[in-house]
């Protein structure tokens, strides 16, 4: 799983997601991309899974590049405990994601590979999406 390997502070607050994404929003690195939608936030485990299904089915031909990062802590308090005692320990690490973002980027293969290969990708994410070409405009 992707997480930092040392971070300023320990916990942060939640804060809000509102606005599109005007960095990462283009594609910089391949020829074929994954577009985010809508806004919301992915997990280190969600990203891996996405990675892994994108390897699977492109056999590894070609080359993928995963333009986020779960940096971001999400902090659990165990279940049945009393109010009060502070903010919980750091459970698991998620990026925080705006419209516009691109997600992951490949290059190296035929589109319909990389389309068929982002598919399966998006369907391991909990925000819709969209398979972006370079100098196609849709």
């Amino acid at each position: 799983m992707l997480s930092p390997k040392r971070v300023k502070y320990r916990r942060v607050q939640k804060g809000r997601m509102k606005g599109k994404a005007y960095r990462g929003s283009d594609l910089n690195f391949g020829d074929y991309g994954l577009q985010a939608l809508e806004c919301g936030r992915i997990t280190s485990k969600q990203i891996e899974a996405s990675r892994v299904a994108i390897a699977r089915y492109a056999k590894r031909v070609g080359k993928m590049f995963i333009r986020i990062f779960p940096d971001k802590p999400v902090s659990r308090k165990p279940a049945e405990t009393r109010m009060g005692g502070g903010k919980g320990a750091p459970e698991y690490w998620v990026a925080v994601i705006k419209p516009g973002r691109i997600l992951f980027e490949m290059e190296g293969v035929d589109a319909a590979t990389a389309k068929q290969a982002l598919t399966l990708a998006s369907h391991k994410l909990p925000l819709r999406t969209k398979f972006i070409q370079r100098g196609v405009s849709l």
